[in-house]
């Protein structure tokens, strides 16, 4: 059986068809422009199987409230041209299948927790710090889901005392993705993170604003596992340094398995989104 999967995303779409054990048979990637360049493009893609079912990890904010007169919308997106897109209605009336629409990190999760570093838990968090930051949650078993999806990335933490910059989100300024992003760290140091893994500071004021949101997440939901992936992360010396972060602001609080084994890499790599839609196609067949 085949299955379709979309990981959407800012700066490209990568489109998928794989099989219900995650198992990917061909796969392409689009420049993410504007809907009436890449869209056709996507449809065509899939228009080559008989796919069963589609899964879709969107780039946000995005509309997963059934309920709503908007659901299935990219809705306040930067990008502008995808501002209250209805991406999955143009979907379905193109491709006639099943479909699940959910965010490119609540889907990640799902991929983590399926198939990935917290197979075998019934909870974990995905944290992404790249161009952006999201996160997604399972819990018990299930995507994180309220009125909508978690805005994770958005939440606001105290500022690290060496730290002037006033932040780049364009509606919080100094939330968490505006102090903790990549493009934050270019435009404080005037460089790539790429070009700073030598700079000490630059990875103590990362380390700090990244394990305050950790604190967050854990008090909040207790995850068994948190996964982080993202750009950011490939700078390996910010995992022991979060870690230790975290001890501190922690104090001994509450009992947390031995960090580095707690916090982790994403086990399936690059393919945690991409695998995660397949499990939500699947998931829409029942």
């Amino acid at each position: 059986m085949y299955l379709g999967a979309i990981e959407a995303g800012g700066t490209k779409f990568v489109c998928a068809v794989g099989d219900e054990k995650g198992n990917i048979i061909e796969r392409i990637s689009l420049p993410t422009t504007t809907p009436d360049e890449t869209i056709p493009k996507v449809v065509s893609f899939f228009q080559n199987y008989d796919i069963k079912a589609l899964g879709v990890g969107s780039f946000g904010p995005i509309d997963i409230n059934s309920n709503s007169a908007t659901y299935g919308y990219i809705t306040t997106t930067p990008k502008l041209a995808w501002r209250n897109f209805p991406f999955l209605q143009t979907l379905q009336k193109e491709l006639s299948v099943p479909i699940g629409f959910n965010t490119d990190v609540n889907v990640a999760a799902l991929g983590e927790a399926t198939f990935g570093a917290a197979k075998g838990f019934n909870s974990c968090l995905y944290i992404t710090i790249g161009t952006g930051i999201g996160a997604g949650a399972v819990v018990q078993g299930n995507l994180l889901q309220g009125l909508s999806h978690p805005e994770m990335g958005h939440i606001l933490v105290r500022k690290h005392p060496e730290d002037s910059y006033k932040g780049k989100c364009p509606y919080h300024q100094d939330c968490l993705e505006g102090l903790a992003a990549g493009p934050a760290i270019e435009e404080r140091w005037g460089k790539k993170g790429t070009e700073l893994a030598e700079k000490d500071i630059v990875w103590e004021i990362e380390a700090h604003y990244l394990a305050q949101a950790l604190m967050q997440y854990i008090l909040i939901l207790s995850p068994g596992k948190i996964i982080m992936g993202g750009g950011v992360m490939k700078q390996s010396q910010l995992f022991p340094l979060i870690h230790k972060k975290l001890t501190e602001f922690v104090n001994d609080y509450v009992s947390l398995p031995s960090l580095k084994d707690y916090i982790v890499s994403p086990g399936l790599g690059d393919n945690a989104g991409i695998t995660g839609a397949l499990v939500l196609a699947k998931q829409t067949l029942g």
